[in-house]
């Protein structure tokens, strides 16, 4: 019963916790909304125009080559990338400091956890290059072999979790709670798109190597 009524006790003042943490988040700022529709947006773009390229090679048509198409996508995707962060930065300016994040050990986790995300996104680019970050597999450029190197031996998505925890970082470093509810929803996103993306992309590459063992035999 003691232990029932300590984990009870515990629970609540978690549940104490968010609800302080909600109440401190202020909804209706322009630029909390406009950074939240840039997360959704982002990654839903990404995919459609991924695979409609991969049907009808639209951009590989308009650019001359599946390499060209692939960095106007890169682009693209990079400049709606500083789009989001932006708004997510300007929000986290306007938002209230949460009374319950406001501290040293919270401040220096975020720089943590926002050095490490970093970490990864930027080693998983240059383990990839351009192409492979950005969806060339879609354009038919396709890696030789799968990548086993730093950070893919400590992460199956180093670019989504990597981006997760930046956005985690730099809310807990500047103690927002509105950024912290904000990265529930990026890690929410990036999780669907996982979903969408991994078997597509296993896909291809399956194919590509029942091709080769077609050409082999």
């Amino acid at each position: 019963m003691d232990l029932f009524n300590d984990l009870t006790g515990k629970l609540g003042k978690v549940q104490d916790v968010y609800i302080e943490m909600l109440s401190e988040v202020v909804t209706d700022e322009k630029n909390l909304k406009l950074a939240l529709f840039f997360i959704v947006f982002n990654p839903l773009f990404w995919n459609t125009a991924a695979r409609l390229e991969y049907k009808t090679h639209f951009l590989t048509k308009i650019t001359g080559s599946a390499k060209r198409g692939c960095y106007v996508l890169a682009v693209t995707i990079f400049s709606l990338g500083i789009v989001r962060d932006y708004f997510f930065h300007q929000a986290l300016m306007q938002q209230p400091t949460s009374r319950v994040l406001d501290t040293d050990a919270v401040r220096k986790a975020g720089m943590v956890l926002s050095a490490f995300g970093q970490v990864l996104v930027a080693t998983s680019m240059y383990q990839l290059g351009v192409t492979g970050t950005y969806l060339g597999d879609y354009f038919g450029i396709l890696m030789d072999n799968i990548v086993t190197a730093f950070p893919f031996n400590v992460s199956n998505n180093p670019m989504y979790h990597g981006s997760t925890l930046t956005f985690l970082g730099t809310s807990l470093y500047y103690g927002k709670a509105a950024g912290v509810f904000a990265t529930v929803l990026v890690n929410l996103v990036y999780n669907i798109a996982q979903q969408f993306e991994e078997p597509f992309t296993a896909q291809i590459y399956a194919k590509r190597d029942a091709e080769r063992t077609k050409k082999s035999s």
